[in-house]
């Protein structure tokens, strides 16, 4: 393969091809966190599909989600990824901007576009059925197993995934829909899970639970662009792209409902009403881990969710998109964390596990990275 591939060239120029992930990867993404305009009626809102980065990653999180995996039929060739990610691309571009697709069968759903992106990644065995192993990501591979996974076969794996997003749930079953039933000559649907999130502008998200969810994390800025966004060193078609790590984490609500807010807020180590470290007063307070009370004992236990998934160092720092889900038989939040490479680093590693064991009632129950789809670790 040609040394200077450029991203539009990688599968014979699809604009979809900028999306790249893997059991820890995608390539997402919008320029700016940038609060969105309010308009009169927040369903005419729309996010651009085409920029340097795909929509859905640097993107202000929208109120509804669905992340769709998909497994290639057998005989699938490069020629046909190729139409595959002219059709979703054309389609995406259309749906974003408040129109319906080619072969819209309810054009009426397509005119409420309520902030839609729709992103693209890549699972490793897309690389291989293209005949560009050479330009696979090295760390497109699936993580490791950690010790508190209870994985479900049935989310786990796919060779593509897409991650659909809108401030409307009928806008995003529609994309589903249209998206997916446009290309079934080549795909089957392997898995879909949905989530939904709502928070008054420039507040944190809740979970389930009740806790403030995504208070430490990564806005658009300097850091943004060097920690989640690739630079194409390694890989230049790569470049503006980023891995995605998709965790399915499912709640036990009926035990945490036995805590009383004491427990809660010493399992999370912050205040349940106001997100507050319980060294601090304000949710923006950075935590004392170092304070004790009159007896000696640690303000936040050591076992505290925000003692265990507190970064160290840069190579444990990622962009958290969570949202919530309510499937039975358990409830959870689909956590998405995204980063230039995925964590390979046995200490990126722990982070995950460690921000995924944080509390005993919740379970892991999907794996991690793409530059496509998700995969059993």
């Amino acid at each position: 393969m040609a040394e200077r591939l450029s991203r539009r060239r990688l599968l014979g120029g699809s604009a979809a091809a900028a999306g790249a992930a893997g059991v820890a990867g995608l390539t997402l993404g919008a320029e700016r966190w940038a609060r969105h305009t309010e308009t009169a009626d927040p369903g005419t809102a729309r996010e651009p599909f085409y920029g340097p980065h795909q929509g859905g990653v640097a993107t202000a999180p929208q109120q509804h989600a669905a992340f769709v995996a998909f497994d290639l039929r057998p005989g699938t060739a490069r020629a046909d990824l190729v139409g595959l990610l002219r059709i979703w691309s054309g389609d995406a571009a259309r749906l974003a901007a408040g129109e319906p697709t080619l072969a819209d069968t309810e054009p009426e759903l397509a005119h409420r576009p309520a902030r839609l992106t729709v992103t693209v990644g890549f699972g490793p065995r897309l690389f291989t059925v293209a005949g560009l192993e050479s330009a696979r990501p090295h760390w497109l591979t699936p993580l490791p197993g950690f010790t508190i996974d209870r994985l479900d076969p049935a989310f786990c794996a796919g060779d593509l995934l897409l991650q659909i997003c809108a401030d409307e749930a009928t806008t995003v079953a529609h994309a589903v829909r249209a998206l997916s039933r446009s290309v079934t000559s080549l795909v089957t649907v392997r898995w879909t899970q949905r989530g939904f999130r709502n928070a008054a502008a420039g507040q944190t998200m809740r979970n389930l639970m009740g806790q403030v969810d995504g208070t430490v994390n990564i806005a658009p800025g300097a850091d943004f662009d060097r920690l989640v966004w690739d630079d194409g060193a390694a890989l230049p078609w790569l470049r503006g792209g980023t891995s995605m790590v998709l965790r399915r984490i499912a709640m036990n609500l009926d035990t945490w409902d036995e805590l009383d807010p004491e427990g809660r807020e010493l399992t999370v180590g912050r205040r349940i009403a106001t997100g507050a470290p319980l060294t601090g007063t304000r949710e923006s307070d950075n935590p004392d881990f170092a304070a004790v009370d009159a007896h000696g004992i640690p303000v936040i236990p050591p076992s505290a969710h925000i003692a265990r998934a507190h970064h160290t160092s840069d190579g444990e720092r990622f962009l958290r998109r969570g949202y919530n889900y309510d499937d039975a038989p358990r409830p959870g939040p689909p956590r998405i964390r995204g980063c230039c490479s995925p964590p390979t680093s046995a200490i990126s590693r722990r982070s995950i596990c460690r921000c995924s064991a944080a509390s005993p009632n919740s379970t892991p129950s999907t794996p991690g990275p793409h530059p496509s789809g998700p995969r059993c670790s």
